[in-house]
């Protein structure tokens, strides 16, 4: 009978023991799924807020003036001497005739950017038949009106709250009623290089630096990564020496990114005397960043090779030279181009070691050479991201979509290509 109970009270010990169990493992799978679910949301809300702030980016408000083209101010053998920023003013007078006072006309002329001088020369330079005639020409409008007619500067705010006064919200309504002015593409957006003036600013500029400098980066990095994963991983000796240095490596892919960039300012731009804010040097500064990845990555890759495929290649004669680069080396390349296309992506999205080189700079001229000064697309979000103009806000969403657009297209190459060329053993 004692038997029977202690076999029952052991029974139920156990039983208990198992439903707890079970039951922390039911709370731990919540738990997993409930960081998932939170994650998801955080990640989805910075992607709604940032094409939330950006996607007006895209267009942009343009004015339709009626600009006589004076052959009396337009030197025909000089073009570029005339004053197109003066004809430009004349024809909103035009359009306005009722605007008499000095500070009205101010504001008046502050409602069409300064960029539209450089329109109006850019037509004539194309069409200098038109020179004495009468031509429509859509001009850029400035940032304010632009904000208004996208609706963040809203008109029932009071007056002095707001950066566009009664009389010239009157005057945008006027344009609006004689389809005057209108939203288009901004085309400005995708060709032109950075401006302190917003509708005048565009990505190409930093897009093009970003291009060069990782252009510099993949033509250093991916052989000598290679190459030290082979020598390294088929080659080097066990020894004391191959540990330190493969530890370092380890280490080195854990050092925040901006000691390479003290370390790119010490050597390239102090000790060398290198040009600063030049493609060339971020390109050297993101190598030394990238090379501890790629040489993890192709070690892997070549350790993921089944040794019976060296032991049957050395077995045929062939030498240990021709063991790596004809059988061992090709069946790694496919992860080791994996390991060096993420690595450019986060290359890509670097901004802290570029900073400590210079490339932070104010460059309006599009870069056309690896010496050329220039900055690159995180560095060019993190400059506008620091303007107080609202229409530097849109901007800098625009540009973050764009860099995540880049991001993603080179993450997916990776994954396609590690699906396609991918071998099971």
């Amino acid at each position: 009978m004692n038997n029977n109970n202690n076999s029952k009270r052991t029974m139920d010990i156990v039983n208990q023991g198992l439903e707890k169990r079970y039951g922390a493992e039911k709370r731990f799978r919540r738990y997993g799924l409930c960081a998932i679910i939170l994650s998801l949301l955080c990640l989805g809300v910075l992607f709604v807020s940032i094409v939330a702030n950006g996607y007006t980016a895209f267009q942009q408000t343009y004015i339709n003036i009626d600009v006589f083209l004076d052959p009396g101010e337009i030197d025909e053998s000089n073009l570029a001497t005339a004053d197109y920023q003066g004809m430009v003013k004349k024809s909103l007078r035009e359009m306005f005739p009722q605007v008499k006072e000095r500070r009205e006309k101010k504001k008046l002329y502050s409602m069409v950017s300064s960029g539209a001088s450089y329109d109006l020369l850019n037509y004539v330079r194309k069409h200098p038949e038109g020179i004495g005639g009468t031509i429509s020409l859509w001009v850029p409008a400035d940032d304010d009106t632009d904000m208004f007619m996208k609706g963040h500067i809203r008109r029932d705010v009071p007056e002095g709250d707001r950066r566009l006064n009664d009389a010239q919200i009157t005057w945008i309504d006027t344009l609006v009623e004689k389809n005057r002015i209108k939203k288009r593409f901004n085309k400005t957006f995708f060709t032109a290089g950075d401006s302190r003036e917003p509708e005048l600013a565009g990505i190409w500029g930093a897009a093009c630096g970003s291009f060069f400098t990782l252009l510099v980066t993949l033509i250093l990095s991916f052989p000598i990564g290679v190459a030290s994963a082979v020598y390294l991983e088929e080659f080097a000796p066990t020894n004391r020496w191959t540990d330190f240095i493969e530890v370092n490596i380890n280490n080195l892919a854990a050092v925040p990114s901006i000691v390479f960039g003290l370390l790119g300012l010490a050597v390239f731009l102090n000790f060398f005397g290198l040009p600063r804010s030049s493609p060339m040097v971020g390109g050297f500064v993101l190598t030394l960043m990238t090379l501890p990845t790629i040489i993890i990555a192709g070690r892997a890759s070549l350790k993921s090779v089944p040794p019976s495929i060296r032991e049957a290649a050395l077995g045929v004669g062939a030498s240990k030279i021709q063991m790596v680069t004809h059988h061992v080396l090709p069946l790694a390349m496919p992860g080791m181009l994996t390991g060096t296309i993420i690595g450019m992506a986060q290359a890509l999205g670097e901004t802290a070691p570029l900073l400590m080189i210079g490339m932070v700079a104010f460059i309006v001229d599009i870069p056309g050479g690896f010496s050329d000064p220039s900055t690159v697309l995180p560095v060019q979000i993190f400059l506008w991201a620091d303007s107080p103009e609202r229409a530097f806000l849109e901007r800098t969403s625009a540009a973050i979509m764009v860099l995540l657009l880049f991001l993603i297209t080179m993450n997916a190459a990776a994954v396609i290509l590690r699906k396609k060329f991918e071998r099971r053993w």
